[in-house]
């Protein structure tokens, strides 16, 4: 099923989750999509390994570009710890495969233009961006953390500490 939403939908106050927003220890919604190297994605088919789902705002900006390649930068780690990470913004999958292919990243990026994935999360959006929102997802399925507002400097290292430690 596919969800169109108006922005004031799924906005909320600014750092604030909006209503309904997922929280630790909730299952995960089935969402599926097709990343922009054609991979099909499947949150209820997560194969028994924690998947960080995180959202950014756009393609090339400073801070989503520092994000994105802070976690290639340390994807040998994630790799060993058996944690997959999926992008996820409003750019279509164009923008997608340019950004991944300019930067090298070896995960996979989720085109959510009509922000079916911002409101099943409870991702704040803002003139069709998302918020710098992260969710841990453990092995069974369910979130193990939310990360609001993230630092992208850090996110990267954070989510790896917290993953090796489900």
């Amino acid at each position: 099923m596919v969800l169109s939403l108006a922005v004031g939908a799924v906005a909320g106050c600014a750092g604030r989750p909006p209503a309904g927003a997922l929280q630790s220890g909730e299952s995960v919604p089935h969402l599926r999509a097709t990343a922009h190297d054609g991979t099909s994605v499947d949150l209820g088919d997560l194969g028994g390994k924690p998947t960080l789902v995180y959202f950014y705002p756009k393609d090339g900006t400073p801070g989503c570009t520092k994000e994105a390649c802070a976690f290639r930068d340390v994807w040998d780690r994630y790799e060993a710890a058996g944690v997959r990470v999926v992008g996820v913004s409003g750019d279509d999958l164009e923008s997608h495969r340019s950004f991944a292919a300019k930067h090298e990243l070896p995960f996979l990026l989720v085109s959510d233009q009509d922000l079916t994935w911002a409101k099943a999360f409870g991702v704040n959006t803002t003139l069709r961006m998302h918020a710098r929102d992260s969710f841990l997802i453990a092995p069974d399925g369910t979130v193990a953390k939310v990360y609001r507002g993230v630092d992208p400097g850090v996110h990267a290292d954070e989510v790896l500490r917290d993953a090796t430690a489900l």
